[in-house]
């Protein structure tokens, strides 16, 4: 995560293993004392990361969205890597909620005047950070599984934008079904947000493919370009180039 210290971000990942530890537990298994362990989940507290009970902590995430933050983070950095590097200064912007596509705000650093319009509340410490970032959070209700504002509210407000590009994450993804989530609501708004835009850039690793989601969301078809890694199969990767979509593999 941005801005931690080495040891908050191994306090983080202890925490994500779900439920409270203590002040004790984690002093010992970090090997510090624990008065700088207090000093850490402070400073922590104080991000919005962690919640502070009586003498221990716990997670302010839901433990789902934990768990996808924890998996294939290498692959999802360099994923948001290239998505960055196609967007230029002074361009607007769509992002939808996802563990890869928020990552894209890490990557914006020494662009200019970069306006993003998005549901999700993981880019909030991106935008914090980098004065050249303007973030338009779209209202809506509440979901922490996906740290995503979602409802009729935020598709309203979408229709009022226009966007060169909207990058969009997925639940999953295959030839026959297209892109799929669990969760009816992001469905409607990567639709949207995609219709608000002249090009629409899926950000999926390969561990997406082949899977489907509860509820479509559109065919693979009606994305201009996907960015995933090099465990998505040849054939897939030839198959979905014959539909027209520039796939680039990182």
């Amino acid at each position: 995560m941005v801005g931690l210290s080495t040891r908050e971000e191994q306090i983080v990942e202890l925490l994500k293993e779900g439920g409270e530890i203590s002040v004790t537990a984690l002093s010992e298994k970090l090997d510090v004392s624990s008065v700088t362990i207090r000093s850490d989940l402070k400073s922590l507290s104080a991000k919005g990361i962690i919640v502070r009970t009586r003498g221990a902590a716990m997670s302010a995430y839901h433990p789902l969205l934990a768990e996808k933050q924890s998996s294939n983070v290498e692959v999802k950095e360099a994923i948001a890597k290239v998505a960055a590097s196609m967007i230029q200064d002074g361009d607007r912007i769509m992002i939808t909620n996802g563990t890869t596509s928020a990552l894209i705000g890490k990557y914006l650093l020494g662009k200019r005047d970069v306006q993003i319009v998005s549901n999700s509340t993981l880019l909030t410490p991106y935008a914090r950070m980098n004065p050249n970032i303007s973030l338009t959070m779209v209202g809506g209700e509440f979901r922490p599984s996906a740290e995503a504002l979602v409802g009729p509210e935020a598709i309203k407000q979408l229709k009022e934008y226009h966007v060169p590009i909207t990058f969009a994450g997925t639940d999953g993804f295959t030839l026959e079904h297209g892109l799929t989530t669990h969760l009816m609501e992001n469905a409607e708004i990567v639709r949207q947000m995609c219709r608000q835009a002249t090009k629409s850039v899926l950000v999926a690793d390969s561990s997406k493919f082949g899977k489907q989601g509860f509820v479509r969301i559109f065919p693979l078809s009606e994305i201009d370009v996907l960015i995933t890694d090099k465990g998505l199969p040849l054939s897939a990767i030839t198959a979905i180039e014959e539909m027209g979509i520039e796939v680039i593999v990182v």
